[in-house]
């Protein structure tokens, strides 16, 4: 029987596709902001905001080193964002990191554009190089309508400076869209401006989800009269008009989460004319697309 990881979790439990094989170590527990009316990932009760304690946090990562120290390459720092904490606390878990855990090569985190506020881009370069490799950050979208109907608490401006904070400091980028957000009335600038805050802050990697609400609509549409999810072909419309505008050098484009109708795959810019071609044919004849089904998509 394998030892059990000593580290204490609070379902449920949340990561980034991308971090299936790392682990998840959580030095918060729920999200400091929590407003966001798209969101259900840290409503329940259980997933209160509170910072882990760092005593605590650190001989978990003394355990978890004696018991699996050469076999662990990637940790990924958790709950909804963990650079809300103090950058003293941060770097003293990455020192733990890398002491006990010395074969991993990158450490990530979700982030709030919020909270780099405070954060000087020499702090975030302190962070990098105590290893903090890399960040994702939900801008959810770049319109500002889009972004206040659904209580985001971000605008285009603070997302931007943000994500070029994190660049300047040589931390990489995964930036998420929701194709959806705004509904049919707000879709065409839902993309227009998603493109746009793209393209003037080039992240390293870009990703687009299909918004959705597996605990049901309700709170999400008494939040925002009017809005109703986008069909099958609103949705491919609303990303060709998204992938149309980006206007990217270096970027890695994924959307291939399980919420998405069709996967998409490559880089941008030299992908972008394929993607394109293969969102229309969806758009025209769905028939012959390589769909996914209905009963496989999910969260």
């Amino acid at each position: 029987m394998l030892p059990t990881i000593p580290i204490r979790y609070v379902e449920p439990v949340y990561r980034p596709p991308s971090e299936a094989e790392s682990l998840i170590l959580p030095v918060t527990d729920g999200c400091s902001w929590n407003h966001c009316i798209f969101c259900e990932m840290y409503t329940a009760p259980q997933k209160r905001f509170r910072a882990r304690d760092e005593a605590e946090l650190l001989e978990s990562l003394r355990r978890t080193g004696e018991l699996f120290g050469s076999g662990i390459r990637r940790v990924f720092l958790a709950d909804g964002d963990a650079l809300v904490l103090p950058t003293r606390r941060l770097l003293a878990i990455l020192l733990a990191i890398r002491t006990h855990l010395p074969a991993v090569s990158r450490v990530s985190s979700y982030c709030l554009p919020r909270n780099l506020r405070r954060k000087s881009v020499d702090e975030l370069r302190e962070l990098a190089a105590a290893g903090l490799s890399m960040a994702y950050v939900g801008a959810e979208s770049g319109d500002d309508e889009v972004l206040e109907r659904v209580n985001k608490g971000e605008t285009f401006t603070t997302t931007a400076a943000a994500l070029d904070k994190l660049g300047a400091a040589g931390i990489t980028r995964s930036v998420m869209i929701l194709n959806g957000l705004g509904g049919p009335d707000l879709s065409f600038r839902h993309a227009e401006n998603s493109a746009r805050l793209a393209n003037a802050t080039q992240p390293e990697y870009l990703a687009t989800l299909v918004v959705s609400f597996p605990l049901g609509e309700e709170r999400f549409r008494s939040a925002f009269p009017g809005w109703r999810p986008l069909a099958q072909r609103e949705l491919f419309v609303e990303m060709e008009h998204f992938l149309a505008r980006l206007e990217l050098e270096r970027t890695i484009f994924r959307s291939d989460h399980a919420s998405n109708w069709l996967v998409l795959k490559g880089n941008l810019d030299a992908d972008k004319p394929r993607l394109l071609q293969e969102l229309r044919q969806a758009i025209v004849n769905p028939q012959v697309a390589p769909l996914r089904p209905a009963w496989a998509r999910g969260l």
